[in-house]
């Protein structure tokens, strides 16, 4: 609207000379884009500095991390410092000596303070002439007339919108990723193994193939699969702030370290962010959240929460749970003979495909999925489902993730040298907010029945000794 009554208005004056009007283009051409050019240098010394999209809207420097010593970042980030969008090398750290350069052969490089290289963007002569950073949050370098490599294309853990998310991207942080699969689903993996998430689209027509599936994210909310075998977009999820806000929001699809993929939006100018979707609704639900031989459960905030199965082991770090645990004493080294520690509302997780073709699973009692285990010398853990479907699963692999929670009707084996040490058993303050209703429905339970209890014993007793004089009640 204000570039239409520019216009306007320039038609109501006398005529530009043609080199004003060429002056005026060139002007506007020029003042449209931020070039770097070879040779140009960010420092980690001076936070200050940054390469910034032509309205400042993102820019790429160096982002300093609360660590000790001090370590920073080279990312792309909105304006204000959040969010980060892209990190060079997956946010790799460098000390204060550190340093982002385009070299002179045209490849973005990430150099410690020690010289030693951490990222390299391997576009050394291939006819790189200047970077960008976009309006769009997109890192480019450029041959002069296209694009030959840029951020979007190679995403860290995060995806804007604008940017498409193809077959063979892969969002990382930590020993976690996310892929887009070809027949569309969607995957969160621990540690490339152990596929914990998987969302189909559930496809309301049969017989659809698709042939290069694309996941955007929408500006206003909408998380959703394009594809050309498809007539319209397929619908993810919606973010639960849809189309509110209008252009103060921002809103951006990050993989978490904590292993969960989450929508955030961000109400641009303030440091106001909210979650508005998440993939896996329990975080204890993710492999591998507490580490090795940890156990996932919930304090009385509904807060994820990482111990150890029992006092036969101790945390790897005190003063990081997530971390993991490892036994006090190592099965090998047992005076006598290994013994079974029973986690009762426990279970170690187990997921797809092995879930369904392991042999290792068995339908057999409670008492006999701990014996198998015991007897195994390859088995370190085991799950008896308790749901009446009389599954039980053992664990063959060392690394055991474990879920505590007393809405869970499962009860897990642990191998440990003996003596066997539990833990206190968990109450009900620790049911997780997701179980809300399950937790309502027992508190509703005991209630009722304690008032019916005290009822009956009312009327009881007012029928027993209604006419007694002694009592002087006469009804």
């Amino acid at each position: 609207m204000v570039l239409l009554q520019r216009n306007m208005k320039l038609r109501k004056q006398p005529p530009l000379s043609l080199s004003l009007v060429t002056f005026i283009s060139i002007t506007i051409f020029t003042t449209a884009t931020t070039i770097i050019s070879p040779g140009t240098t960010l420092y980690a010394s001076n936070t200050n500095q940054s390469w910034p999209s032509p309205n400042n809207t993102f820019s790429l420097r160096f982002y300093p991390l609360q660590t000790t010593p001090s370590s920073f970042i080279a990312a792309v980030v909105h304006s204000g410092g959040a969010p980060i969008i892209w990190s060079a090398g997956n946010s790799a750290a460098v000390d204060f000596g550190g340093y982002l350069r385009l070299l002179p052969a045209g490849n973005l490089r990430l150099v410690n303070g020690s010289g030693a290289t951490l990222w390299d963007s391997n576009t050394s002569n291939i006819g790189v002439t200047s970077a960008t950073v976009l309006e769009s949050g997109n890192f480019v370098l450029s041959n002069g007339t296209s694009t030959v490599w840029s951020s979007f294309e190679n995403p860290t853990d995060t995806i804007v919108p604008s940017q498409s998310f193809n077959l063979g991207m892969v969002l990382r942080s930590g020993v976690y990723s996310f892929f887009l699969q070809k027949s569309g689903n969607l995957t969160l993996s621990w540690n490339n193994s152990v596929t914990y998430w998987d969302q189909g689209l559930n496809f309301s027509m049969s017989g659809v193939n698709l042939s290069s599936p694309v996941l955007g994210l929408k500006s206003e909310g909408i998380l959703e699969i394009s594809d050309p075998n498809l007539t319209s977009p397929v619908v993810v999820a919606y973010s639960s702030d849809y189309n509110e806000g209008g252009n103060n929001v921002l809103r951006v699809l990050k993989l978490g370290d904590d292993g969960n993929l989450r929508v955030y939006s961000y109400l641009k100018g303030s440091e106001v962010v909210n979650v508005n979707w998440v993939a896996v609704e329990d975080q204890c639900e993710v492999f591998g959240y507490c580490g090795n031989y940890g156990v996932c459960s919930y304090d009385s905030k509904s807060e994820p929460l990482c111990g150890c199965p029992s006092h036969n082991f101790e945390m790897v770090d005190p003063n990081d749970g997530r971390k993991g645990c490892q036994r006090k004493v190592k099965l090998e080294d047992c005076v006598g003979k290994v013994a079974m520690l029973q986690l009762d509302h426990a279970k170690f997780l187990t997921y797809p495909p092995v879930f369904v073709v392991n042999p290792e699973i068995f339908f057999i009692g409670i008492s006999a999925c701990s014996g198998n285990c015991l007897a195994a010398s390859s088995c370190f853990a085991s799950t008896s489902l308790a749901d009446g479907t009389g599954w039980c699963y053992i664990k063959t692999s060392n690394f055991i993730s474990g879920y505590q929670n007393p809405a869970l009707p499962s009860t897990s084996f642990i191998k440990v040298c003996p003596p066997v040490a539990p833990n206190s058993t968990p109450s009900l303050e620790n049911v997780v907010k997701k179980h809300g209703r399950i937790h309502g429905w027992i508190v509703a339970l005991v209630l009722s029945s304690i008032l019916g209890f005290l009822a009956f014993e009312g009327g009881l007793w007012l029928w027993c000794f209604r006419n007694i004089p002694r009592f002087g009640i006469t009804i």
